[in-house]
């Protein structure tokens, strides 16, 4: 298949010409991300992970757009899209469905700690095809296994560098690239990302940064 990074968490995936975008947020090249997309996935309801005008917006342009997305984002959609509330799915973890000719597996449940005094909200990640991983805004590894290639948080307000570095250790996957990487600069994503490649490849992980609008075949 062939992977498109966007700015920050967004993600778009082609394969047989069907396309499934994950994660289009207000960071991210969102309108350019869902132009004929035929499937949406969504971790979690941070503006950053979903950009709510441009998917509504995608849904009322486009009647073979599909969402599928944790229970509170999918309530808020069917609200602001009532007339397409029959394609807007509410995804708990440990489910499987198959949606723009993808096989998708979702794990985790919630997302990571930022601060005792923020409320947890729920965070579903997406296993696309046994084959790329999008954790959302967590570092669930996904059971029973084998990642083939991982989508790291490479920055957040939840996280540290030896978090993600244990993280990208703990899947092992043969490839990774990164997300959510919309507030570091030049200088703090050198640092990070040197830690990530260099440790990651004692343990078998190829690490490549991905500019935006970048893509490659998976």
């Amino acid at each position: 298949m062939k992977l498109t990074k966007y700015t920050h968490a967004c993600v778009r995936l082609e394969k047989d010409s069907r396309v499934l975008v994950l994660d289009p947020g207000t960071f991210s090249e969102s309108a350019e991300a869902l132009a004929g997309a035929e499937s949406v996935l969504v971790t979690h309801e941070h503006g950053d992970h979903i950009d709510v005008p441009a998917v509504v917006a995608a849904l009322k342009d486009n009647r073979n757009l599909a969402v599928f997305a944790p229970a509170g984002v999918a309530d808020n959609l069917r609200k602001e899209a009532s007339e397409a509330a029959d394609r807007i799915h509410t995804v708990d973890p440990g489910s499987s469905f198959e949606t723009a000719g993808f096989e998708v597996r979702s794990f985790g449940g919630q997302h990571a700690l930022i601060h005792p005094q923020i409320p947890v909200v729920a965070n579903v990640g997406y296993l696309l095809d046994g084959n790329v991983y999008h954790p959302g805004d967590a570092f669930v590894i996904p059971d029973g296994i084998s990642v083939q290639t991982l989508l790291v948080p490479i920055h957040a307000p939840w996280s540290k560098a030896a978090e993600v570095v244990d993280f990208v250790i703990g899947v092992r996957a043969p490839r990774a690239f990164q997300i959510h990487d919309g507030l570091l600069n030049e200088n703090g994503l050198k640092i990070v990302e040197g830690h990530v490649k260099r440790l990651g490849a004692k343990y078998g992980t190829g690490y490549q940064h991905l500019a935006a609008g970048e893509s490659v075949e998976v």
